[in-house]
């Protein structure tokens, strides 16, 4: 570290430093003493002497640390100053970082918005509803908002069916399943065709997944699935799923010589 008589033109005391980026001296000591950047030179008086480089390693350092980074993981990250490349370098990472906690704190506000809408719409406080809800939404499974629309008995069994990875699974299954069907409803595929009663049977095979073959939970379902007027995109692409397979599941069950649904009425 050099040291001068005087303060030379450009060079900086730690007060003039830590003003210059709004921090607190006692911070730039700090950071001196845990060897994450130390002035570039010191006066003969024992005075701290910055200069506009140390400036920008600082920046990186207080970057990195609005980051979450720890001041181990600062260490590793820094990058020497010493050309143009050294220095677009640390601004790129720099940059990656702030996209990433500007993604995540995204995420988090819609899910905030979305929990909060929910919330207002079920009317009552049922923190095992909320906790569900927020599950799903980290899923970023679509149909989390249908969460309310389940009584407890039946989100026990949810509960008690699938953990996140089985849960997740089933959704995209379903999702999958419920594309084939928009496209044989849009290709004009009869109900009554072997192509649109293979995916029956594996429609109905999912409902027998998620029931565990529970028939008393086929009324539940049923009520929930009634869409008349759909609200999102969601609800409007599963009612031309239940439109089209209404009339291919009393096919399939005609077959079948059953139908669950009439026996679960009686």
């Amino acid at each position: 570290m050099a040291k001068y008589r005087a303060i030379p033109d450009g060079y900086m005391t730690v007060g003039e430093a830590a003003k210059k980026m709004g921090l607190t001296v006692r911070t730039l000591q700090f950071y001196d003493k845990e060897g994450l950047l130390s002035p570039s030179a010191e006066s003969e008086g024992g005075r701290r002497l910055y200069t506009d480089k140390d400036l920008v390693m600082l920046h990186q350092i207080v970057s990195l640390k609005s980051l979450g980074f720890s001041l181990d993981d600062i260490k590793r990250c820094l990058i020497a100053l010493e050309t143009p490349a050294d220095v677009a370098n640390a601004l790129t990472k720099q940059a990656d970082g702030l996209r990433e906690k500007i993604e995540r704190l995204t995420d988090s506000l819609n899910a905030i918005e979305q929990l909060k809408a929910e919330v207002l719409q079920m009317q009552t406080v049922n923190f095992k509803k909320y906790a569900d809800i927020i599950v799903n939404l980290q899923m970023k499974n679509d149909s989390y908002y249908l969460i309310k629309l389940f009584d407890d008995e039946t989100l026990d069994h949810i509960r008690d069916r699938f953990d996140r990875e089985s849960g997740l699974d089933f959704m995209d299954r379903f999702n999958r399943l419920s594309d084939e069907i928009i496209e044989l409803q849009k290709g004009g595929v009869s109900p009554e065709s072997e192509k649109c009663q293979r995916i029956v049977k594996e429609y109905w095979g999912l409902i027998m997944e998620f029931t565990d073959g529970d028939m008393s939970m086929l009324p539940k379902l049923m009520e929930i699935g009634n869409i008349d007027t759909a609200a999102n995109a969601w609800e409007e692409r599963q009612k031309i799923v239940n439109d089209y397979l209404e009339p291919a599941l009393q096919v399939y069950f005609s077959r079948l010589g059953e139908n669950p649904f009439e026996e679960v009425g009686r």
